[in-house]
């Protein structure tokens, strides 16, 4: 949305810095006003189109970086392209399928993030961040009890989110098959759909449902899965791909990708950045200096939540230089995060 304190610019100047903005992102060199009169058919004389600059610039939203040179966009200049744009890109029926498809083959949830964060690097040519399914958001879908030995249990628990987790359980005697299926009827009825951060309370009321004889071996599973939620609720996991894009940058290693490069090994920083992206149907995208760290001042944000239309189980997004092209990124994660959103749905 537009910062408040913004002046209002009508549509000639914005048809304007628009034309700089998409100049800039194809060629990464200063655009000169015969540049634009040139290649873009804004209806009015090169000498309005400098009039025009000029008022931009004292506007706050194109600079110019050499005495001689043309002007580039500012973070203030992007955020109201950003703000201003009507559409994203959307992708072609070819990327669509080729999405599903790669997506579609994956085994687990742990393959679902690889594959959505190799994908989404790969379309957008930046660095993509996923971050993996918050069981904190996640419900119970199903608890399963399987018996591989008389003194040894497998205890899976399967989240809304499509995680799995495995437990081994060794009970205080040898099992009865009837009591495993009963346990197993029970734990379901008491925690299915309830979120794992919400469901202690039901947990251990399971064990006053058995006679005292069963409850050392009804206990070891309960404590097992209390184990299980305490563990996995406070883990927050990030995986990242694609940092060899930041070759993009251009030569100035030391000024600008060293300081990304090494920000983006705190998953701290990470999170921070993907906060603020809990609605599926919304997409955050932070500029330059809008960023909480400094050494990501060159950069932009652009995230978005995935999982159910009205709740996000986790966030995705990429990092890339200032001078992305927005139209064609925001898309991209937009709609990569819709099509992880519907695999998770369908798992």
């Amino acid at each position: 949305m537009a910062r408040e304190g913004v002046r209002v610019l009508d549509e000639r100047k914005l048809d304007v810095l628009r034309a700089i903005v998409e100049d800039y992102v194809a060629t990464h060199e200063p655009v000169g006003s015969k540049t634009l009169v040139d290649r873009h058919n804004l209806g009015v004389s090169p000498a309005t189109v400098r009039n025009d600059m000029a008022a931009l610039e004292e506007e706050g939203y194109i600079t110019q970086p050499h005495t001689s040179a043309g002007r580039i966009p500012t973070d203030a200049g992007y955020r109201l392209f950003v703000d201003k744009l009507s559409t994203v890109k959307t992708l072609t029926a070819a990327e669509k399928k080729a999405i599903t498809s790669f997506l579609a083959g994956a085994v687990d949830l742990d393959d679902v993030v690889r594959r959505t964060v190799r994908l989404l690097a790969q379309i957008t040519r930046q660095v993509a961040i996923v971050q993996y399914p918050s069981l904190n958001r996640s419900s119970v879908r199903h608890i399963e009890v399987v018996t591989m030995t008389p003194r040894r249990l497998l205890l899976v628990l399967i989240t809304s989110s499509g995680r799995v987790e495995q437990r081994i359980v060794e009970p205080p005697h040898d099992v009865d098959e009837q009591l495993i299926a009963d346990l197993r009827s029970r734990l379901n009825t008491a925690l299915a759909g309830q979120r794992l951060s919400d469901a202690t309370t039901s947990l251990v009321a399971v064990s006053d449902l058995f006679a005292p004889a069963d409850r050392p071996l009804v206990a070891a599973i309960v404590t097992t899965l209390l184990e299980t939620f305490t563990d996995e609720v406070g883990e927050q996991r990030i995986a990242v791909g694609g940092a060899a894009n930041l070759t993009r940058y251009g030569d100035d290693f030391e000024r600008n990708v060293k300081p990304v490069l090494e920000a983006l090994e705190e998953h701290v920083i990470l999170l921070k950045l993907l906060g603020e992206a809990t609605n599926p149907q919304t997409l955050t995208v932070r500029i330059g200096h809008e960023n909480p760290y400094e050494e990501l001042a060159t950069t932009s944000v652009v995230a978005t939540g995935y999982g159910s239309k009205s709740e996000a189980l986790a966030t995705l997004g990429i990092v890339g230089p200032t001078h992305m092209d927005y139209p064609s990124t925001m898309g991209a994660v937009r709609a990569v995060a819709r099509y992880v959103s519907q695999i998770l749905a369908d798992t």
